[in-house]
């Protein structure tokens, strides 16, 4: 849903209502910002520039009413893995790559979009990103420790090692610095549990400095933020080099594949409450553009907010407007906050970013997972643990490639399902055999394949149809208006069973196939090796051909079961 979908709702009614949320979402997304670039290891500001020009950019080319685009924890991470080890955070050649990755994943979804592959980001499990979140998570959480603590972990200490060095170290805690981000965490959870409307997160950055500021602020070894520049976003250039790019595009890949399966995800969560129809490749093209064209102004990755986009919705949001309201009145509000930044002290945010990457994991999702699913929590395991101990671009291929198996297994193994008319039901209705024991022809099995008919699934639905073969009857009906695909490879099995059925006085027959699918038989000329009058509309018109052709009339003298009307 571009601008030229939703402008024509604009009113009065709807602007005072955009304001309004506007309003919310840029006091909530202030310390976010802020937060989000320090986990990427940008200078704060980057984290507002982001905020302020991705949502005017998704708000005009993308498809969600309420969906606000911005600086998000889970990019702000993979940008720092995806660089870090390339050069130090916060330089000017560190903030250049940055930039880089950036253009780069604009351009990666804006072909995605463009080519109408976006509809393919629904074959990845939002278990994906409900593991690598997590995992994600855990790793801010643990960054966090060095400033919580004030304890000097060496640069580049893994995830388990710091954990193990904290503890060694603990004795060596700064308790002053340790005081500062416990109450920034406490008075954020409790205004949190108070109401979820209250800017608790500004609230506990006020508390925090007020705290640090009466035990003794820096004489106490507590460090400050330092000023961020009052001004709008600047001009910047990326680094369009070969070797750069060359070197950045695989991260790229799993940052830009990442966004959007959080970005759509995010959109179809909200449309369920709201009512609205998402168009995929839309929000593709919307998050891809936004990134192009966000590199050119300073801003990093972005994609989706989870929480801006529930704040923006619940506020009454009823248009993207409120994403541009949020943008303006955040720049208004960073020209007033820009001074102060000096008095922020560094455990304050320590501890702001330690309470976002908490409320980052998904616990009420990964409970109903591990009860309901074991291929789906394995999928969460797998994800989760990769991106603790793995590169966090590999992390999200193998997340992706396990739920991607998962799904081509389920596919694989479609139902050949045994059907028989029920006597007792008004107009004799086809049923599964399996719900209601019902009598079935000794001649003619019907049968209902419910899934796809391709490649990955031929070997499955061979195997049942040689279980047909091997029953002792002579014909078989597939009722085909449940098959959802077809192939090259699907056909050419059908072609061989019809062989085979024919060969030994039989039939393999079809009935009620979509037009889609007997579009392609009759495409590919399959229709005619198989023949024509192998096909029918309806499975009654069917049977009573199959009936003529095919049923032994000294069978039908000894049978007691007289299942179809032309048994008489």
């Amino acid at each position: 849903m571009a601008i030229t979908q939703w402008w024509p709702k604009v009113n009065g009614s709807s602007l005072r209502a955009d304001f309004i949320a506007g309003l919310t979402g840029a006091i909530l997304v202030l310390p976010q910002g802020v937060a989000f670039a320090m986990i990427a290891g940008l200078p704060p500001e980057y984290g507002l520039y982001a905020a302020m020009v991705i949502p005017l950019i998704t708000a005009v080319l993308g498809s969600s009413l309420h969906m606000i685009s911005g600086p998000t924890t889970p990019m702000a991470i993979v940008v720092y893995a995806a660089i870090s080890q390339l050069a130090a955070p916060t330089t000017a050649e560190y903030i250049t790559l940055a930039l880089t990755l950036t253009l780069l994943v604009g351009c990666i979804q804006l072909l995605i979009g463009l080519t109408r592959m976006g509809s393919v980001l629904n074959f990845v499990s939002h278990t994906v990103i409900i593991g690598f979140t997590a995992g994600a998570a855990l790793l801010i959480i643990t960054k966090q420790l060095k400033g919580i603590f004030a304890l000097p972990v060496p640069k580049g200490t893994g995830f388990i090692d710091t954990w193990i060095f904290v503890g060694s170290k603990i004795a060596e805690t700064n308790w002053a610095v340790f005081a500062v981000a416990m109450v920034t965490i406490v008075v954020a959870v409790i205004f949190k549990m108070i109401s979820r409307k209250l800017p608790f997160m500004l609230i506990a950055i006020v508390a925090g400095s007020l705290f640090a500021h009466w035990i003794g602020g820096a004489s106490r070894g507590i460090t400050y933020l330092g000023e961020i520049k009052g001004q709008l976003p600047p001009l910047s250039l990326p680094d369009l080099s070969p070797k750069t790019l060359a070197t950045l595009a695989p991260g790229a890949f799993a940052i830009a594949l990442l966004g959007l399966i959080e970005a759509i995800s995010i959109a179809r969560s909200i449309a369920n409450k709201s009512g609205q129809l998402i168009d995929p490749n839309q929000e593709c093209i919307g998050q891809g553009a936004s990134n192009l064209l966000g590199s050119y102004v300073s801003c990093y990755a972005s994609s989706g907010s989870f929480s801006r986009s529930g704040v923006n919705h619940t506020a009454g949001a009823e248009t993207p407007l409120s994403g541009v309201f949020a943008s303006l009145l955040l720049t208004g509000i960073l020209f007033l906050v820009a001074p102060w930044t000096t008095l922020l002290p560094m455990p304050v945010m320590a501890g702001l970013i330690v309470l976002v990457g908490y409320n980052l994991i998904d616990w009420h999702s990964i409970k109903v997972l591990w009860k309901a699913s074991t291929r789906e929590t394995i999928v969460l395991i797998v994800t989760f643990l990769a991106t603790l101990f793995m590169d966090l671009q590999y992390a999200i291929y193998i997340g992706v490639i396990f739920s991607l198996l998962f799904y081509l297994e389920q596919t694989a193994q479609p139902n050949l399902i045994t059907v028989a008319p029920d006597h007792s039901a008004e107009n004799r209705t086809f049923i599964n055999v399996q719900n209601k024991p019902l009598d079935q022809c000794p001649q003619l099995k019907l049968t209902r394949l419910d899934g796809a008919l391709y490649f990955g699934s031929v070997a499955h639905i061979t195997e049942q149809l040689m279980e047909l073969r091997n029953s002792g009857v002579k014909s078989v009906l597939i009722i085909g208006n449940s098959i959802q695909l077809i192939d090259l490879a699907g056909m050419e099995m059908l072609v061989r069973e019809a062989e085979y059925w024919r060969d030994n006085g039989g039939g393999l027959y079809f009935s009620g196939l979509r037009r889609k699918a007997r579009h392609y038989f009759e495409q590919a000329g399959f229709m005619e090796i198989i023949g024509e009058d192998h096909f029918f509309v309806s499975k009654r018109d069917a049977i009573s051909y199959i009936y003529d052709k095919h049923i032994d009339p000294e069978v039908c003298r000894t049978c007691e079961v007289r299942i179809f009307r032309e048994c008489g």
